[in-house]
């Protein structure tokens, strides 16, 4: 092991690739390279849309509509591919807007939906700087052992497995250097971006401002480590009465702000069928336990994990799986704590759906600003047929697990094609979350019913009294 440990730190000390160069970052932090990037793509956009108008009277109208869907389709998929490249606060953008079905084109949502923030991870020798001005301390004094690869690496951090000097293994998430520098320029674009779209034909009533505000403080939260180990924390102790799930503990002498340092746990991707047969674990049963996790999460406690995707939910590999397998949750930074009055109106709301009171449901989203001046009648009829959806289904208790991605799609369509409607974000991502959990379900065992694993959480926070 010793042994092990000195061939890691003679590899620390290897020579690298040299960081990028200072005037590259320098343009970076300034706006300029993504602001050359955007207008790159707006051109393109707006040149192949001038095409298609000056070809119109030459078109037949059947035509001409195949090809108007065709450039919307492609303008987002390169829209989705210029963000990527940006990286940051970009993708983050691009990943925001994807949930805003009450805002955003199907054909860019759907395009932005297929964002995807891992990228390229930076050498070693561009982020050890920052580690050890955030730690304190060389390198090799902090670990005594530090992976140059990383695990991953993704558009804010990259993730490595290291070795404390007590010889605990550990993981190691690492801010990149350059997003401190460039972050105030960024946000003021995409700020200046957000108000331009506002005033395209067709939003004029997008309280543009408010969108700005949410985005902007879900990302500072998500660049803040010590909020991140504060929440993992917090939700390991929520969830401490289940021990087949599992967060792993904070390393608070080696965490910062834009270092976070956590427990090394070897496990296996919780959709990765082949592993899962190698450790003998059914499939059926992570879902259960995954389904149960949320449901408290959500239901319960308020403050939940909102990014249940593949790359941050595991199956502990451990030789006691195939008895009683354990489930690994990783990366806190897109987490929420529902605002007491949003948990209070999505009550209000639930046992309207429930009771089938559209008028009780419609004050709720009054009170929430949900619904623009004048667009009422608009938005009663949306609900209305939302509501004898549901109704049709068996009422809102009643929808069977199968049945809940099909709903979600037909609210998405509703959303889209209801003026005046603007939801809370934290809202969406609630309603994201949860749904994730359902796709997520369904890919690993359709038999399981987590509508009905569900319900008792749900029951239990509709009963929960008034704050």
């Amino acid at each position: 092991m010793a042994g092990e440990d000195v061939e890691h730190s003679e590899r620390m000390a290897a020579v690298e690739p040299a960081p990028r160069p200072v005037a590259r970052r320098r343009l970076r932090a300034l706006g300029v390279v993504p602001a050359l990037r955007l207008l790159g793509w707006a051109l393109g956009v707006g040149l192949e849309g001038l095409a298609l108008a000056v070809s119109a009277p030459f078109s037949t109208r059947a035509a001409l509509a195949r090809r108007r869907a065709s450039w919307r389709a492609r303008s987002g998929r390169r829209l989705a591919a210029t963000l990527g490249l940006l990286k940051g606060v970009f993708v983050k953008a691009g990943q925001f807007a994807a949930q805003r079905h009450d805002l955003v084109p199907r054909e860019a949502g759907d395009a932005l939906a297929g964002l995807r923030d891992r990228v390229p991870p930076l050498p070693l020798r561009e982020i050890r700087p920052l580690v050890e001005d955030e730690l304190g301390a060389e390198l090799e004094v902090l670990f005594s052992r530090f992976d140059p690869e990383p695990l991953g690496a993704a558009s804010m951090a990259q993730v490595h497995r290291a070795r404390l000097p007590c010889g605990r293994d550990v993981a190691v998430k690492v801010q990149y250097p350059w997003l401190a520098e460039s972050l105030e320029g960024d946000l003021a674009l995409v700020r200046g971006l957000l108000a331009a779209w506002s005033r395209l034909p067709g939003y004029a009533g997008v309280d543009a401002p408010r969108l700005f505000a949410e985005f902007q403080a879900g990302l500072r939260e998500e660049l803040d480590f010590a909020r991140e180990a504060a929440v993992a924390t917090e939700i390991a102790a929520n969830l401490a009465g289940d021990d087949r799930i599992l967060v792993p503990p904070v390393i608070a002498s080696h965490s910062s702000r834009r270092v976070l340092t956590m427990g090394f746990q070897p496990a296996v991707p919780f959709t990765d069928r082949a592993a899962l047969a190698r450790l003998g674990v059914a499939p059926r049963e992570v879902v259960e336990i995954v389904a149960r996790a949320y449901a408290r999460q959500v239901f319960v406690d308020g403050l939940f994990h909102a990014d249940p995707h593949p790359g941050n939910l595991f199956v502990i590999d451990e030789p006691e799986a195939a008895r009683r397998p354990r489930v690994l949750f990783v990366d806190f930074g897109l987490s929420r704590r529902l605002d007491p009055q949003l948990r209070r109106e999505l009550r209000a709301g639930l046992l309207a759906l429930v009771q089938r009171d559209s008028d009780a449901f419609l004050a709720g989203m009054r009170r929430l600003g949900m619904i623009a001046a004048g667009a009422d009648a608009g938005v009663r009829r949306s609900v209305e047929a939302m509501f004898a959806r549901i109704a049709g289904q068996g009422g809102a208790l009643g929808v069977a697990g199968s049945s809940v991605l099909a709903l979600k799609d037909e609210a998405k369509a509703l959303l889209r094609a209801t003026d005046g409607l603007q939801l809370p974000n934290d809202l969406l991502l609630f309603a994201k979350t949860l749904s994730y959990v359902f796709s997520l379900g369904r890919e690993l065992d359709t038999d399981v019913d987590l509508m009905r694993l569900c319900l008792p959480y749900a029951l239990r926070f509709l009963a929960q009294p008034e704050a």
